[in-house]
């Protein structure tokens, strides 16, 4: 029986004392903890699999709380989504919790999160984004980014920015949302990489792809890490890696 494996881990860094990605693959979500060892999940390919992370936006409280929730609520939410439409309306509704939240409890007031993943489905994949967390297919014709950052232009010779121009809550009032939906081929063989900023913002990308070249499963989630870390790890660091098997 065809299935899907899915490889991740979730690490603070090297200067942040407080983890607050968090991630969700299926029915199993991983918030605010340390795994340096990739954790492999395999699950059927056929109902619609939810893989996806969540990078609470810093500088402002809460960001732990609010990735969680969007987290458990992608969770609940993954075996009902089986198309684009069903993706933006589940994104809509992590967004009114995350308000909704924050309303309740004024020590989370203004927290927000980033949300980036992948719904997949027995023929494809739904891609989406919210934020600058990224989706990028990683197959063999190298690495090409398929989600689509919500953050203000570059500058010329710049390679990140810390700013967001769009997230899951995050504001003093109620803002919707435009989500990034989209869907991608999914056929045996296909690779997927699911990571917030942690790891793209300190290593550039033709380092990533060759990371990947090189390695598979969890050798590839980790030397991912690795690479980070060597970096300087700046920042919260969380990936998964999406692939199938016969």
């Amino acid at each position: 029986m065809p299935y899907v494996t899915v490889t991740a881990l979730s690490h603070p860094g090297l200067v942040r004392g407080l983890n607050e990605d968090s991630l969700v693959a299926g029915p199993w979500t991983l918030c605010g903890t340390v795994t340096e060892n990739p954790q492999t999940l395999v699950f059927p390919l056929g109902t619609p699999l939810v893989v996806a992370v969540a990078d609470g936006i810093g500088g402002q409280p809460g960001g732990e709380v609010a990735s969680a929730l969007v987290a458990t609520e992608l969770a609940a939410l993954g075996p009902s989504l089986d198309g684009e439409e069903a993706v933006r309306d589940a994104l809509d509704a992590c967004n009114q919790a995350v308000y909704a939240a924050a309303d309740r409890d004024p020590e989370l007031f203004t927290m927000g999160t980033t949300v980036a993943g992948a719904v997949v489905l027995a023929e494809h994949l739904l891609v989406f984004n919210v934020g600058d967390s990224r989706v990028f297919d990683a197959g063999g014709s190298g690495l090409r980014q398929v989600s689509v950052d919500d953050s203000p232009p570059l500058a010329e010779g710049e390679r990140t920015t810390t700013l967001v121009t769009q997230a899951l809550g995050g504001a003093d009032r109620f803002h919707p949302i435009t989500p990034h939906v989209a869907t991608s081929p999914f056929a045996p063989g296909a690779r997927y990489l699911v990571c917030t900023d942690g790891l793209t913002d300190p290593v550039p990308q033709d380092a990533l792809e060759e990371l990947l070249r090189l390695h598979d499963d969890g050798r590839a989630a980790f030397e991912l890490w690795k690479s980070a870390i060597e970096a300087g790890g700046p920042d919260n660091i969380t990936l998964a890696l999406i692939e199938t098997g016969a």
